[in-house]
């Protein structure tokens, strides 16, 4: 085994300048647009499902889209980021304004308020794509193929190259951290 040697680095000589760090790279804009298209819906319907208002879902949504562009280059996973976001605000938005909604409990529902199942419901399906979101590529990968494409074991196994009881465990531990990690955030059904 050969001894490690190690290198005096020294200052570059007068009238040079050092190296500076490169900048960040700033994203293409076509990147948070993709990311903008494809999940703007999905979180405006979790919105509203956590905060009862059409109106302040919006707010938090596009809130939720700036910040993302402020912090885009160190999010690693978007859509996880944004949905974790638009929780963290509405549960903001409603410990803010917990006066407000007590006095609208007196008055009528409006039209565009949800029903408290619809919001129990949306806010099972909102968090449960985040939970997809932060999950392994893997255990995306057996989900997709058993409940999407509807394979049997056998199927799956040949696809993945995983043996048949392989593929059986995996399973099973993937669907009981889901369920663990709903109960933890206090969904314990589909109706919140």
């Amino acid at each position: 085994m050969e001894p490690l040697v190690y290198a005096r680095v020294s200052p570059p000589p007068s009238g040079v300048p050092a190296a500076t760090p490169s900048a960040p790279m700033t994203p293409k804009p076509a990147s948070i647009v993709i990311v903008f298209e494809s999940e703007e819906s999905g979180l405006l319907r979790y919105a509203i499902g956590l905060v009862g208002r059409r109106t302040v879902a919006e707010e938090i949504v596009q809130e939720t889209f700036l910040r993302l562009h402020q912090s885009w280059a160190e999010v690693e996973n978007p859509r996880a980021w944004l949905y974790r976001s638009v929780r963290n605000l509405a549960i903001n938005h409603l410990r803010d304004r917990k006066p407000e909604s007590e006095l609208k409990d007196d008055t009528a529902a409006t039209d565009d308020s949800p029903t408290p199942e619809v919001m129990g419901k949306n806010e099972a399906i909102g968090m449960m794509r985040l939970l997809l979101a932060e999950m392994p590529e893997e255990d995306k990968t057996l989900l997709q193929l058993k409940y999407h494409d509807d394979l049997k074991y056998q199927a799956i196994s040949q696809r993945t190259g995983l043996s048949v009881s392989n593929v059986g465990y995996r399973l099973h531990h993937v669907l009981k951290g889901l369920a663990d990690a709903l109960r933890h955030a206090g969904i314990e059904s589909s109706r919140g």
